[in-house]
């Protein structure tokens, strides 16, 4: 076993892992942050994409360990109290998600693409970004203008980390 030590949603944590362990895993068994999801476990489908010292990573394939000391954000991070992160409530008021499975890892996606972009984003941009998120429900119009709308009510550099 390991320990491991970082900064989770602005709080430390810690805990003892396998040196094998997925930072996916140790989020959702350990932490029981539940939000960041396991699609595909080869890096994909970009359900379980989540910010690791302000930069977006799939947990699926990031050991735990090599996060030591490092801040992560997940989805459950983003939200200030009651209010939703601008990125969640484009997504909510533009209906760009259907059964939801794939929306954390699009949401954290999206707000580091706005991160690294800038908050004027085109169709062309958003689409290219998103080539490492797969939804299966959507045909992803509404993804793409959810995006664009939560992008265009974030500053330019959003600090949600």
């Amino acid at each position: 076993m390991a320990k491991v030590s970082m900064v989770v949603n602005g709080k430390p944590v810690s805990g003892e892992v396998e040196p094998r362990t997925l930072l996916v895993h140790f989020l959702r068994e350990t932490l029981r942050l539940t939000g960041t999801h396991v699609g595909c476990d080869t890096s994909q489908c970009g359900a379980c994409v989540v910010h690791v010292d302000g930069a977006a990573i799939k947990s699926c394939t990031t050991l735990a360990v090599s996060c030591e000391g490092a801040h992560v954000t997940t989805i459950e991070g983003l939200a200030q109290g009651d209010r939703l992160h601008p990125m969640q409530e484009a997504f909510r008021d533009n209906h760009g998600l259907q059964c939801g499975f794939c929306t954390p890892g699009m949401i954290m996606t999206a707000v580091d693409m706005v991160n690294r972009k800038g908050n004027r984003l085109d169709e062309t941009t958003i689409r290219h970004e998103l080539e490492g998120n797969i939804c299966r429900c959507t045909g992803y119009h509404n993804i793409v203008k959810a995006v664009a709308a939560g992008a265009a009510n974030m500053p330019a550099k959003a600090a949600a980390e």
